[in-house]
């Protein structure tokens, strides 16, 4: 009789299969011991210092959407800006935390202004109107919005809290459509606080309603210990022309579409795609 393979724990919050019934806010929460590792090997901080030059011209407190971990965040602040950074997740905001006392934690060779954190839904904001010279949604944040509702809500909030005159800006993540579906790829391999990591990868396409699925599993392994982490996340297509005029309806206008984070123009072949509007 063959044997049965033993059963790895699996720390689990979804299914790919039942996309249909998801929010764009699952999956983050246990993500979030695995979310920089990942970025340090794809994004990195390449886009830091654009966000950076772009706040240092705010005038005022700095308002970030999705701001997860605080891998902006915390760049930003010690720059000196005075930044707030929203986000659903509290696992993702903990390591936020987490990574300020790191960075202040001798205060003689820290400077700028310690950011402060917000759990909150960025389809209702929890600030008063026009408390924010600038918002920041960067990364492809507002892809999560996986519905044509939620990202309208999004912006009106957004449209809300800002001041006339004030400077949204927007980085959407271009290549997520063109992403090929295949089934339990391995992606990444490494080794992270102790632990060597593999992550194995599906990804589904909705087209009908533009929605890329990753569905994601870490693999941890230490000592002899191995345990499975596994969750979905899903990301809406969106193109600069669409976005555009959503912001125009909510209110914006927009100001420049950059194809790169140096400030070059935008075509559809860029690999990044930023624009920034203003608040009539």
């Amino acid at each position: 009789m063959a044997k049965r393979k033993p059963q790895l724990p699996v720390d689990r919050q979804s299914s790919i299969t039942n996309h249909q019934s998801r929010e764009g806010w699952q999956g983050w929460d246990t993500y979030a011991p695995f979310y920089d590792w990942e970025n340090a090997q794809t994004l990195g901080r390449r886009d830091v210092p654009f966000w950076r030059r772009i706040a240092a011209a705010a005038g005022g407190p700095v308002l970030e959407l999705g701001c997860g971990t605080g891998r902006v965040t915390v760049p930003l602040a010690r720059g000196g800006v005075d930044l707030i950074g929203v986000d659903r997740s509290a696992p993702m905001l903990e390591r936020a935390r987490q990574r300020v006392a790191r960075a202040w934690r001798n205060q003689r060779s820290a400077v700028g202004h310690q950011p402060v954190f917000v759990r909150a839904d960025i389809r209702a904001l929890p600030f008063g109107d026009r408390a924010f010279p600038m918002v920041l949604a960067p990364y492809g944040i507002l892809q999560s919005l996986i519905r044509p509702r939620d990202l309208s809500a999004a912006l009106a909030s957004v449209a809300r809290v800002i001041e006339p005159g004030g400077t949204f800006g927007v980085d959407l993540v271009p290549d997520v459509p063109k992403w090929r579906e295949y089934r339990n790829r391995v992606q990444l391999r490494g080794e992270s606080n102790g632990a060597r990591l593999t992550l194995v990868e599906s990804v589904v396409q909705d087209r009908r309603r533009h929605l890329t699925m990753f569905e994601q599993r870490y693999i941890e392994r230490r000592a002899d210990q191995v345990r499975e982490h596994r969750f979905d996340l899903t990301f809406r297509t969106l193109s600069v022309p669409a976005m555009s005029r959503q912001l125009e309806r909510a209110g914006f206008s927009v100001d420049a579409v950059l194809g790169d984070y140096r400030g070059r123009p935008w075509d559809d072949r860029a690999d990044v795609w930023i624009i920034l509007a203003k608040r009539g």
